[in-house]
């Protein structure tokens, strides 16, 4: 892509919503669509003007319509290169840190005196010179040798030879500086230092993991360092220097960098991931989706909580008319109806009206799928055989659904209300913690005046306590058992001497006490305002990536942690204390995203293990249940029907309305 003003430049994405008949502005060479008129005549005001570069190149003072012309012919030009040259002089291009003129001209230079497999040029033969072409190099330093293959006409080989490297000619070099120029630009994704195409660096075998003296930025630093000062002679001197220095590296870096050293901690052994998913491993994060976002938005929709495990035996059930599903699919529509949207006109185009009950819900389904353009099947639901429809389409079309239902007012409105009462929680929260500070303060001073007050007290007391002693002994002996000394405002030790430590013991707890009892109150109250700020949440978000960029998620009401692939194709969950404790082991610290998962994992440590084992309570439970049952049923030979793997067949939407429960006669008739 041209550059502007020497600086990457990005093309704008198409507008959200974008009818198909909604007329639009479109310039010509970048296919961008604008809706504004003068928007679209800004911008192509800019391309028009010349401040643009092509990348290629590096030819300035372009139009942007003219940069790009430049870069297809640059590119060709780029192509012309011969193919045995390309390995070699990606070798020299790859992490290089020189500058462009000083790579290009290190590469000439080396094209020139290095002779490569491949390379076409002449020899001596018979007394004569005659085209040849490199097929092997035989040896190494001075007593390398090549294998030529002897070139006649068209281009075929017809015999070959070994020989010397003074017997090979040179009449022009392999390619020039200009176009070596071109190719670096265009075979690299960045300069400083350079980096060659991934798909390149893998049809050449060029390495792609940097030297070790750069993994840091160390080596690049430096190099750029030993160019500014001194002479060549001086920065190869420095080199040889740095080569015998271990530099250590400044952790954490890329995880993909990191390599084990030998006093790193042991790392325990990551545990599989199960994938025993009802669904197709590909759409459970369609089954995910739909599933938080019903139980995120319950509320709205009117629907009742239920499991992710009802949701998926119900998605993988043969029956159409599932009360689960039905109430899902009905309060979605009637979710969009209400929005009077797209959905909205697009029924009211067909006479419908603006209600979904639960019998006409698959007519009001066909028309949203003809509507999405997802025409598959849709004569099997028409036809009352949702049931029939494959699982992976259903959640497609649950998918479609949701995602219709969070461009709707209703929920932008509710989530405009739980995002301000998030930060009024949170400021309420950050209050409460100032008052908090100021009054563990202010009970310090009040603690530390008392605890001078009792000093002065002790002092008086010692001169006058020697002097009353005697006085009051043969009082204190004959009163002894009516006279407590432990009721005494003084403490006295063996000696007569008032005891400073228990004084010092006493002020210390009447100072802790109401500290103690403050703090109980200020926990307890950030405890609460932490579960309303939980239960507020807006929406999931993963809590980290490992080294290999696969995603972990974590849903509240959902006792297992789901791990999802880079690709977004593969997913799996682990279920299991022993198998949260194993990952969490496994995290290296030394990478940044390892380090940044491992961080979030024991933040929510004791909150996911609760869950998980409590999910494990409950599935180890409906085990029991479930062999109870067969047992008896096996007794009366009786079909199970209390099962709880089929509690999805019992579930009843608590939370509808009572008018909208209250069904007509011909509802009921049905």
């Amino acid at each position: 892509m041209p550059l502007f003003k020497r600086t990457p430049f990005f093309l704008l994405d198409p507008p959200k919503d974008l009818d198909p008949k909604e007329k639009v502005f479109q310039v010509r060479f970048t296919k961008e669509i604008f809706r504004d008129y003068q928007e679209y005549l800004n911008r192509l005001n800019l391309y028009r003007k010349r401040v643009w570069t092509c990348k290629v190149s590096g030819k300035s003072n372009l139009t942007y319509e003219e940069a790009l012309v430049s870069e297809q012919r640059a590119a060709e030009k780029a192509q012309q290169l011969p193919r045995e040259l390309m390995s070699p002089v990606l070798q020299m291009i790859q992490y290089s840190t020189l500058n462009l003129t000083d790579l290009v001209n290190k590469i000439y230079g080396s094209l020139q005196e290095n002779l490569f497999e491949g390379l076409e040029l002449h020899a001596k033969r018979d007394g004569s010179e005659a085209a040849c072409k490199i097929l092997k190099v035989i040896g190494s330093g001075k007593t390398t040798s090549y294998e030529v293959g002897w070139i006649g006409q068209d281009n075929a080989i017809t015999s070959t030879s070994v020989l010397r490297a003074d017997d090979l000619i040179r009449k022009k070099a392999p390619c020039g500086r200009n176009m070596l120029k071109i190719f670096v630009r265009e075979s690299t994704s960045q300069n400083s230092p350079w980096i060659v195409h991934m798909n390149l660096a893998k049809k050449y075998g060029i390495p792609t993991e940097p030297p070790k003296d750069m993994i840091n930025g160390e080596g690049l630093s430096k190099a750029r360092k030993r160019l500014a000062n001194g002479t060549a002679e001086d920065a190869s001197k420095r080199s040889k220097k740095d080569e015998e220095q271990v530099v250590p590296v400044k952790y954490p870096i890329d995880d993909l960098l990191v390599k084990p050293v030998a006093d790193d901690p042991l790392l325990s052994k990551r545990c599989p991931a199960s994938t025993d998913f009802k669904v197709p491993i590909s759409s459970v994060g369609d089954l995910l989706m739909v599933w938080d976002f019903c139980m995120s938005f319950g509320r709205l929709l009117c629907l009742s909580p239920f499991s992710l495990s009802d949701l998926e035996n119900a998605i993988c059930h043969k029956e159409t008319n599932l009360v689960l599903l039905v109430e899902i699919h009905t309060a979605l529509l009637n979710l969009l109806i209400n929005d009077e949207g797209e959905y909205f006109e697009f029924i009211q185009n067909k006479n419908r009206k603006s209600k979904v009950s639960l019998v006409t819900w698959k007519e009001y389904l066909c028309d949203f799928m003809e509507m999405t353009s997802i025409s598959s099947n849709i004569s099997t639901v028409r036809r009352g055989h949702y049931g029939l429809v494959p699982t992976s389409l259903k959640l497609e079309i649950l998918r479609e659904l949701v995602d219709e239902a969070i461009a709707t007012i209703a929920v932008k409105e509710k989530l405009d209300e739980r995002i301000d009462q998030q930060h009024a929680l949170a400021a309420e929260k950050r209050e409460i913690a100032r008052k908090s500070k100021e009054e563990q303060k202010l009970i310090m001073e009040v603690a530390t005046e008392k605890e001078m007050n009792q000093a002065n007290a002790v002092q008086d007391g010692n001169e006058n306590v020697n002097s009353q002693l005697v006085a009051k002994e043969g009082n204190e002996r004959k009163n002894a058992p009516t006279s407590k000394m432990g009721d005494a405002k003084l403490h006295l030790d063996g000696n007569g001497n008032v005891n400073s430590q228990l004084v010092a013991k006493e002020g210390k707890e009447r100072k802790n006490a109401p500290a103690s009892k403050m703090g109980d109150v200020k926990l307890h109250l950030g405890r609460h305002l932490e579960k309303e700020l939980l239960d507020q949440s807006v929406r999931t978000s993963p809590l980290g990536k490992d080294r290999y960029y696969n995603r972990y998620w974590f849903f509240r009401r959902e006792g297992r942690l789901f791990v999802e692939s880079a690709d977004s194709k593969e997913w799996g969950y682990y279920s299991t204390k022993e198998e949260l404790d194993a990952l969490i082991g496994s995290l290296n610290i030394k990478g940044i995203r390892e380090r940044a998962l491992k961080q979030q994992l024991d933040k929510f440590y004791n909150k996911i293990s609760n869950a998980v084992e409590k999910r494990l309570k409950e599935v180890t439970h409906q085990l029991l249940v479930e062999e109870a049952v067969l047992r008896r049923s096996s007794r009366v030979h009786a079909h199970p029907k209390d099962s709880p793997s089929t509690s999805f067949l019992e579930y009843v939407n608590t939370w509808k309305p009572v008018q909208k429960r209250n069904r007509s006669k011909d509802d009921r008739a049905t």
